[in-house]
C-alpha cells in the first residue's frame, strides 16, 4: 500500500508517534482525487451527478473544463476519465503535472502569480468565448486559484507580485488577503461568473480555507461577492500597505454585484478538511484513543496556537483541528507555518504529549510538509546546542526540524484542504 508519509518509519520511533502518525496517514489518504470523485461524482448513460444535483448532457451542445489551484489537476483528470469523450475542450493549471487525453495542461507557480499563470488565464478565457445557454462549463476550484488563476484589472505583474509578497508576510488572515486580490483582478469575485455567462456553469470546489467560505476559496472567482472595494483599501491601510505599495484607487475595480451572472451557476463543496477530520477521528477511535475535533477552522499565530492546542487536549485524548494559521516573517529563516507551529509548542511540551501539524498538499513552504515533536525532539534539539527561541524569531522552523530529524515529508500531493494539527497525550 502507498504510503504519503514518506519517512514514517523514521518518525515512528515510539508508540505514541506511530498512532499520531497513522492517523495523519488516514487523513491524507481520505483525500486524494480518485477517491473524491467516486464518492461524490457519477456519469451514467447522459446523466450527470454531483452529489445531488443532476445534469442531463442532451440539453448542452458543448461540455468544456477549466481547472485551476493546487489539486485541481488530480480532480480533473478522474472528471476526464469519468466523462470519456463528452468534453469538447479543457484546460488545467496546477503544481504538479498531470497527463491527460483532452485536456490542454499548464505547470503554475505558488504561492506568487507569474507570468505563465497570467497566460493560462488568458488563453483559457480566450478559448472559451461566445458561450451561450447551450454550453455546460465545469470549473474545478480548489486553494491557491488566486494566485494560479489571474487576470489583473491594471497593475502590471511586478506590482501583483509585490502586493501578494507584501500580504503573506505582513500578518493577514486569507479572508483579509483575498478581499485585496479580488478588486484587484478581473477573474475573481465573481468575475469569472461574469466572463463566462450565459453559460451554465458547474463549479466543484475544493476547500483550503477555514470555515469553507465559497466567496473565499481561491478568491470565489464564480461566487457572488459581498466585499467591496472600499474594504480593500482598509485593509491595505491597516497593515500599513497602502503607501508602501503605492496603490492609486483607480487600480482597484468593484466586483459583479448583478444577479444575472451568478442565476445559471451551481457551486458545489465537494472536498474540505471535516473529510480527513473524519477519517482521522474514526482511525483514532480504531487504534483505541478518545478522539475529539476541536476545529476545522482553526486559525491564529502559528508560534503560539500549538500550546493552545496542547492546553485543550485532556489527559489520555487525541486531539484534532484543521485550519490555516498565519506567520509573521520578521527572519530571513526557510518553513511553514506547520513547522513554526510545532516549533513554537515544543518548548513549553511535557513528556508523554505529541504534537504534529502537515500542509495536506505536502509543501509546508519548504520540501517539509510539516513536522512532528515531543519531549525527544527536544532532548536531542539540546543534545546538539540547538535553541528553538532563536529559530522561532528568525522563522527558520525548516532547518531545525531537519537537524533534529522530526520533518515530515510526503513530496508535493494532489489536494489541498488547509492543514491538519494532532495533539496526543497520553
Amino acid at each position: 500500500m502507498m504510503m504519503f508519509i514518506r519517512n514514517f518509519d523514521s518518525l515512528a520511533k515510539t508508540e505514541t508517534r506511530k498512532a499520531c502518525l497513522k492517523i495523519l496517514e488516514t487523513g491524507l489518504e481520505s483525500i486524494q482525487p480518485q477517491k473524491v470523485i467516486q464518492e461524490n461524482i457519477s456519469f451514467k448513460g447522459e446523466a450527470l451527478s454531483i452529489q445531488n444535483q443532476k445534469f442531463n448532457l442532451k440539453n448542452f451542445k458543448r461540455l468544456h473544463l477549466l481547472g485551476f489551484g493546487k489539486g485541481s489537476g488530480g480532480i480533473s483528470k478522474s472528471i476526464e476519465e469519468l466523462l470519456a469523450n463528452k468534453l469538447e475542450n479543457g484546460f488545467v493549471i496546477d503544481l504538479e503535472a498531470q497527463e491527460f487525453s483532452k485536456i490542454k495542461f499548464t505547470k503554475g507557480t505558488h504561492p506568487l502569480p507569474s507570468q505563465e499563470n497570467l497566460s493560462f488565464t488568458k488563453k483559457s478565457l480566450t478559448s472559451l468565448i461566445s458561450l451561450t445557454e447551450k454550453d455546460l462549463v465545469i470549473v474545478v476550484i480548489a486553494g491557491g486559484g488566486s494566485a494560479l488563476f489571474e487576470d489583473p484589472y491594471k497593475i502590471d505583474l511586478e506590482k501583483l507580485i509585490e502586493v501578494n509578497k507584501a500580504l503573506l508576510k505582513c500578518g493577514a488572515n486569507i479572508y483579509e488577503m483575498n478581499v485585496v486580490r479580488k478588486h484587484l483582478s478581473k477573474v475573481k469575485g465573481g468575475g469569472l461568473a461574469k466572463l463566462l455567462y450565459p453559460a451554465k456553469v458547474v463549479s466543484i470546489i475544493a476547500s483550503d480555507v477555514p470555515g469553507n467560505d465559497l466567496s473565499v476559496i481561491a478568491s470565489g472567482p464564480t461566487v457572488k461577492d459581498p466585499s467591496t472595494k472600499k474594504e480593500a483599501f482598509a485593509i491595505l491601510k491597516k497593515f500599513d500597505l497602502w503607501e508602501k505599495l503605492e496603490l492609486s484607487e483607480d487600480d482597484f475595480l468593484e466586483t459583479p454585484k448583478e444577479d444575472k451572472y451568478f442565476k445559471n451557476v451551481s457551486n458545489t463543496l465537494i472536498l474540505s478538511n471535516l473529510t480527513p477530520l473524519m477519517a482521522m477521528q474514526k482511525k483514532a477511535k480504531e487504534l483505541g484513543f478518545n478522539a475529539i475535533i476541536y476545529s476545522d477552522k482553526f486559525q491564529g499565530e502559528a508560534r503560539f496556537v500549538g500550546k493552545e492546542l496542547m492546553d485543550k487536549t485532556p489527559p489520555h485524548h487525541i486531539l484534532l483541528a484543521a485550519g490555516e494559521t498565519i506567520v509573521k516573517v520578521k527572519g530571513n529563516g526557510k518553513g511553514g507555518r506547520n513547522q513554526e507551529l510545532v516549533l513554537g509548542a515544543i518548548s513549553d511540551i511535557p513528556s508523554g504529549v505529541v504534537i504534529a501539524s502537515c500542509a495536506t498538499d505536502g509543501w509546508d513552504n519548504s520540501p517539509h510538509a510539516g513536522a512532528i515533536g515531543d519531549i525527544e525532539t527536544v532532548k536531542k534539539a539540546k543534545k546538539i546546542k540547538l535553541n528553538p527561541e532563536r529559530f522561532l524569531d528568525t522563522n527558520n522552523s525548516f532547518k531545525f526540524f531537519k537537524k533534529t530529524g522530526d520533518n515530515i515529508v510526503t513530496g508535493r500531493l494532489p489536494s489541498n484542504v488547509s492543514d491538519l494539527m494532532i495533539v496526543v497525550k497520553n
